[in-house]
């Protein structure tokens, strides 16, 4: 089906994956987002320390080191053995993504991967005293550059075992909410982390993407929890859109998204629900109505459903495999659905 401008709506997954065995993962999410979709390369917290996001994205940073402790990932002089086994993981797991890729007759023309922001990256890394790095704003600050400066290296790797897909790169900011409420405990837990300004948070976003850019990303966006979602905050930072769940979406935010979507900016829609997605999925026609609604609503063309990106509402790691790869199937189906009506 060939939809409006030759745009057509897409399906793609946040990136944590059931299990730990990327070989079948790969082959699996590959398989199930064909053209126009986007594959991804999946994360596998089930696999431990250093698979999960903080650990993960961590392993890239430039000139800042970073181990666990008790309390979890710090910041540490040099780097220990728990960076390198997620280096590692990280790895096997672009050199997979290598092997599946090559022996696809119709390559992908792009494909995702997840880095955790960098504010919920300092969310997640704890200084030498214990406390998170949060706290400090020379910590804040290093931790968004050396993100900033690492990511070149991964980008490169990542294409290298893609050749000639577009790299599509996802931030995802879980924490934001908490990070710009003010509501962050701290190490004790007796009170709360002060508030991030939002132009640092801004800021920091900028650096990163500009990073991104420049490393030959073809589209980078961030991903935010609805709660407060600061969709104008994101697009100022130069991304070029904004993943959110929409669920529980205010009219306000809607009306955000409605014109990052006149600006010409991508949204993300995190239409389907996953909670019990073992159970019982939703019908295609419900989901493509959440959207539509809306959308009919603001007064949006039908045509720019063609831009659309459809994701699920979380990760899927708490899936059972089976019931994950179900989950692409359908926004598969949501994705076509959307293109119907975009085409009248």
């Amino acid at each position: 089906m060939t939809a409006v401008n030759g745009k057509r709506a897409s399906a793609t997954a946040l990136g944590p994956w059931p299990g730990n065995d990327p070989a079948e993962a790969i082959r699996t999410i590959r398989g199930e987002l064909g053209d126009p979709h986007v594959p991804f390369l999946p994360e596998f917290p089930d696999r431990g320390v250093g698979s999960d996001a903080v650990g993960r994205t961590g392993s890239l940073l430039a000139e800042l080191a970073i181990d666990v402790q008790p309390h979890g990932w710090r910041l540490v002089d040099r780097p220990g053995k728990d960076v390198r086994r997620a280096q590692s993981a990280l790895a096997t797991d672009i050199n997979i993504l290598a092997d599946v890729a090559g022996a696809e007759e119709v390559p992908a023309a792009e494909v995702k991967i997840q880095l955790l922001g960098p504010m919920s990256l300092a969310a997640g890394l704890y200084l030498h005293n214990g406390e998170r790095a949060l706290l400090d704003y020379g910590a804040r600050r290093d931790i968004a550059e050396s993100l900033a400066a690492g990511v070149a290296e991964h980008l490169r790797r990542v294409a290298a075992a893609v050749p000639g897909a577009g790299i599509v790169v996802h931030l995802d900011e879980p924490d934001i909410a908490a990070i710009m409420g003010g509501t962050i405990p701290t190490a004790s837990g007796y009170r709360t982390l002060r508030s991030v300004p939002g132009e640092e948070i801004t800021g920091a976003w900028r650096l990163v993407i500009e990073a991104l850019k420049a490393a030959g990303a073809v589209e980078t966006v961030v991903s935010v929890p609805e709660i407060e979602a600061p969709i104008e905050r994101i697009l100022a930072a130069g991304a070029d859109g904004v993943a959110v769940p929409l669920k529980a979406l205010t009219t306000r935010q809607w009306e955000q998204l409605a014109a990052a979507v006149e600006a010409g900016k991508r949204v993300w829609a995190g239409a389907l629900p996953t909670a019990e997605a073992d159970a019982n999925l939703p019908r295609t026609a419900d989901v493509v109505e959440t959207i539509w609604k809306p959308w009919r609503q603001l007064g949006l063309p039908a045509s720019a459903l063609a831009g659309l990106r459809v994701t699920p509402s979380t990760g899927l790691a708490h899936l059972k495999p089976s019931s994950a790869k179900q989950v692409l199937t359908r926004l598969t189906q949501v994705a076509d659905g959307l293109d119907q009506l975009a085409q009248g």
